[in-house]
């Protein structure tokens, strides 16, 4: 009955979805606002429609009802509450079922939001959310039903349980952060396109969705840093990104976002890149529909992937469907996209903006090439080829390189045009810092010139940062603020430049640690016998025995005791461990760490072990690894500075939409 029941509320949400796009194209064409506000009506009642379904599907979960398939794969009595509400992700049709519910969210959001402000492009809005909504309805409703029941009608006594993967706390919140990402990049796109379609091409859609899309990009953001921690402390890398295609496929899409980002700013002052703009948006679009592509149809072999699946095809259909859609749109207003300025002169922030751009998206380019090599390799050689880790971070260092820098300097660059002698001016005292502190790191031994190369510039454009942030505190403090008001004013009256400042420096913090890792990360492998000792860097292990347990949900844990020494000192003891699932024998590698502000000394179990007196150790000394998890909070911390609403431009962009004049909903 639960199941009969929420897969019923799936298909009425999928009929609402299509009801949607009927009202809203006949109120359109028969100018009847009685029929738009129904298409509207019937965006909203979709998302409860969704969420019943979600929490049917929990409630089968919870009641262990195997009758379900979906449920029989991913649960199993013994699982704790908290993974068998978390199973309604942990698999190909939970997980679709989940974005549709959260695609909903989003839609019926900006659906309701500011309707009267933007109601010219509510109609052709309204078309383009719920196609992509009845996609992934469809998707859910005929290939992937999360209410099918097992065949034959013999039900198991028990589930298979969880992956042993998924059972980590990252992977409870990383997925829901990467959708939420993902589902949320639908709404810029939707305001283009009926930006497109209406002709109303000034900076409307812009502002109706920036917050949108800081929303998106933030999620998206959160999913790929929590990934990284789920990767370094789960799948035994000895990293945090090993670009693996899953994560590349998260990576694109944030890079074309935060291309968008950066770009429509010059829309908004200068009223320049629109058919840029566009683009970006839509590629950032269509790239999302890609990444969702990678891991659902297991066309690229990866460890975040789930098994090979009939919506691979559909997928790449839909986004063949929406890419012609989109080039035909932006074709037909290529007279209205053109720019109403041009770039005036190179060394403009204009320009410094473009340059970002071309950067964003030459790293995308080369991350896209190398993820998808296996399927070019394959279709004119027969044989899938693979590239590893260092061919990608040769091909991207020298563009991470000049990000960082220009990072620093796109701040003190000007409108319209910037003067060569003042820019030199502003920058003569940070690159005195970035030298002298590269110059401390030399004579401490520091002799790699990749590395000195990099502090340098990372140094080099975080004093810049602090610099700006420093010119506004001061110039709020000489009306008589106290630096603590002057700051915290400062961030309250310009949230948007200082938000975007804080992200930088989250960034930077960010590249630090990655330089710490992937220039002085030492690695070592060892087979012990109980009471032998291994070295690495100023660290020795001590290899005590092992102990094997039961743990919860039919798991068999065998862990090894380590003491672990610094410079003769005992300083931890650790306990990496390894985890058999004994239902489906799957393992799953648990290392454990040291860590400390400036490092991790992290340990892992190569292999199983057969014996408690012999173990096969991996051991990796990690400089400033913590750097990269500091600076994504402080990226966070940024973003949602930059993303809080602002009720006087709140207020100034009701007041030019409603000073605009309307446009007939003729769609030409």
């Amino acid at each position: 009955m639960i199941a009969d029941l929420g897969y019923f509320s799936l298909l009425f949400a999928l009929l609402a979805a299509v009801y949607a796009v009927g009202a809203a194209w006949y109120g359109h064409k028969s100018h009847n606002e009685r029929w738009l506000e129904s298409a509207r009506n019937a965006t909203l009642i979709t998302l409860p429609l969704t969420a019943l379904s979600s929490a049917l599907l929990i409630t089968l979960l919870l009641t262990n009802d195997f009758s379900i398939q979906y449920v029989w794969r991913v649960s199993s009595i013994e699982q704790p509450t908290y993974l068998k509400v978390t199973a309604l992700w942990g698999g190909q049709a939970g997980s679709l079922l989940f974005w549709n519910f959260l695609l909903a969210a989003f839609t019926a959001a900006a659906m309701a939001h500011k309707w009267d402000e933007q109601k010219p492009l509510m109609p052709y809005a309204i078309i383009v959310a719920s196609f992509t909504q009845i996609f992934f309805l469809s998707l859910s409703a005929f290939v992937e039903n999360p209410f099918a029941r097992i065949a034959g009608g013999i039900i198991p006594a028990n589930g298979n349980g969880l992956n042993p993967l998924l059972r980590h706390p990252g992977m409870i919140i990383h997925p829901p952060m990467l959708y939420l990402g993902f589902t949320g990049f639908t709404i810029p796109y939707t305001f283009a396109m009926a930006a497109l379609i209406s002709g109303r091409l000034d900076d409307t859609w812009i502002r109706t969705t920036r917050r949108w899309t800081l929303v998106a990009w933030l999620f998206l953001s959160l999913g790929l840093i929590l990934g990284g921690r789920w990767a370094y402390d789960v799948l035994g890398w000895g990293g945090y990104w090993g670009w693996d295609p899953v994560e590349n496929a998260s990576l694109i899409p944030w890079l074309s976002g935060t291309a968008f980002l950066h770009s429509v700013m010059i829309q908004e002052k200068r009223q320049m890149f629109k058919w840029w703009n566009m683009f970006l948006i839509v590629i950032t679009y269509l790239l999302v529909i890609y990444g969702t592509f990678i891991v659902r149809s297991g066309v690229i072999s990866s460890v975040h992937s789930f098994a090979q699946s009939a919506v691979g095809p559909l997928f790449f259909g839909f986004i063949a469907v929406m890419a012609l859609f989109s080039i035909y749109w932006i074709t037909k207003r290529r007279e209205d996209l053109k720019s109403e300025h041009t770039l005036a002169s190179f060394l403009s922030r204009e320009a410094a903006f473009l340059y970002n751009n071309f950067l964003f998206l030459a790293i995308l380019a080369i991350v896209f090439l190398f993820t998808n090599y296996p399927i070019i390799s394959e279709l004119f050689t027969g044989e899938r080829g693979f590239v590893g880790p260092p061919v990608y971070e040769r091909a991207l260092a020298p563009l991470f390189l000049l990000l960082l820098g220009l990072m620093g300097i796109a701040p003190l660059t000007m409108w319209y045009r910037t003067s060569l002698q003042r820019l030199g001016q502003a920058m003569v005292w940070p690159a005195v810092v970035a030298t002298v502190t590269i110059v401390v790191l030399f004579f401490l031994e520091v002799r790699l010139w990749a590395a000195l190369l990099g502090v340098w510039t990372i140094t080099f454009s975080m004093v810049l940062t602090l610099v700006e942030f420093g010119k506004g505190t001061q110039a709020r403090m000489r009306r008589g603020e106290n630096f603590f008001t002057a700051f915290s004013n400062l961030m309250a009256r310009s949230r948007r430049r200082y938000g975007g400042y804080w992200i930088h420096l989250g960034v930077l913090v960010m590249a630090y640690g990655v330089i710490g890792v992937e220039l002085y990360q030492q690695e070592t492998q060892r087979q012990l016998q109980a009471g032998e000792i291994v070295a690495l860097g100023a660290y020795e292990v001590q290899f005590l025995n092992v102990m094997q347990r039961p743990g919860p949900d039919d798991l068999i844990i065998t862990e090894a005791v380590l003491d672990v020494y610094k410079n003769g000192r005992l300083v931890a003891t650790l306990t990496p461990r390894r985890e058999i699932y004994t239902r489906t024998g799957q393992p799953m590698t648990i290392p454990d760490a040291r860590s400390t502000f400036f490092e991790d000394f992290y340990v892992l179990l190569a292999e199983q072990p057969t014996s408690p007196t012999a173990v096969t150790l991996r051991l990796f000394l990690n400089p400033l690894i913590n750097w990269v998890w500091a600076g994504g909070f402080i990226f966070v911390l940024g973003t949602l500075i930059a993303a809080w609403p602002d009720p006087v431009e709140d207020k100034i962009t009701a007041v030019r939409a409603r000073q605009r004049p309307a446009v007939a909903l003729t769609g030409d």
